[in-house]
């Protein structure tokens, strides 16, 4: 059997990340040429001539024509933040890439913070893993699937209409020659027509085909006017049918994820954090080496996030 180019690729290894990230300095640098490609830019009047004021453990730069100042931080996800640049960097490439996850509890301990510190850090990160995903949408021949994540509470009520589960809708495109180009794990209220109709027109492109295994609900994928075929599975599970070979495949990816990260997470409040995270690595797979810095552009892009705003944020559960 042939060797898989993707499976095997080199990726960043440990040493060579600390040869390149391992101090504040080099952190600094990166971060500043990440957020600044071109040079600095002022972010509020996008003037490039700028004096840099000493003081302070970070740079602090200020617009010559506005006056305004902003720090290398201000306006990014690590805005306020006493942790060193080197602890953010470390995270960011231990999450990128796990490729079977890893929970603030592990991480705290690689880390060497406290819980409720990579707690934030996780979370943080998730967020801006979640914001790119969303933004994307499936075009060509995409596969699609019901799932959940959870099981059944004892005592409670069994199957779909379990209060432990969640829903969410697992797609995959791929390409002419059946290759996976693109995969989306969604979290939506339950599996009704208008749900899958709200999920086809914010996850859908228009042009292309979803194939699904005819569960009612996925009608809706019509109702959006996109273009909808249903595969008659007969009396087969569609992980059982070849042409839902790749969901299939990310599914179980998805589990295997979890089940290693977590032994368990608030289902109904965190759900898409957990989907985005996967499918962010999964999306970017064919280079994992550039997948930290990768991640640190989201994390400059995404902006600040609190505690309190991760806390209170719901899911569109």
């Amino acid at each position: 059997m042939a060797m898989n180019r993707v499976q095997f690729q080199k990726g960043l290894s440990l040493p060579d990340f600390l040869q390149r990230f391992g101090t504040e300095e080099q952190c600094a640098t990166a971060l500043e040429s990440a957020r600044w490609p071109d040079g600095f830019h002022c972010p509020q009047c996008d003037g490039a001539r700028h004096s840099v004021l000493k003081g302070g453990s970070r740079k602090t730069f200020q617009c010559s024509h506005c006056r305004h100042q902003t720090s290398l931080i201000a306006g990014t996800l690590f805005q306020g933040t006493r942790l060193p640049l080197t602890i953010w960097f470390l995270a960011i490439y231990l999450i990128s890439q796990a490729k079977t996850g890893l929970s603030a509890l592990a991480l705290s301990r690689q880390l060497g913070v406290s819980y409720p510190t990579a707690w934030r850090i996780h979370h943080k990160l998730m967020q801006s893993m979640l914001e790119p995903e969303a933004l994307y949408t499936l075009q060509g021949s995409v596969q699609a699937d019901d799932a959940y994540l959870g099981g059944e509470r004892s005592g409670g009520k069994p199957g779909r209409g379990s209060e432990n589960k969640v829903p969410f809708v697992a797609a995959v495109s791929v390409d002419a020659q059946g290759h996976p180009i693109y995969a989306r794990f969604t979290a939506i209220k339950g599996f009704t027509g208008p749900a899958i109709e709200n999920w086809a027109r914010t996850a859908l492109n228009t042009e292309g085909q979803v194939l699904t295994d005819g569960l009612p609900c996925f009608n809706g994928i019509a109702d959006a006017r996109r273009v909808h075929a249903v595969i008659d599975s007969g009396s087969r599970k569609p992980r059982d049918l070849p042409r839902f070979s790749w969901v299939n495949i990310v599914l179980g990816n998805l589990k295997k994820s979890l089940s290693n990260a977590y032994n368990a997470f608030k289902f109904r409040k965190y759900a898409q954090h957990s989907l985005s995270t996967v499918t962010y690595r999964f999306n970017r797979r064919f280079n994992l080496a550039m997948l930290p810095m990768s991640l640190l552009r989201a994390d400059i892009n995404t902006g600040p996030r609190p505690e309190h705003w991760l806390r209170s944020a719901e899911s569109s559960c």
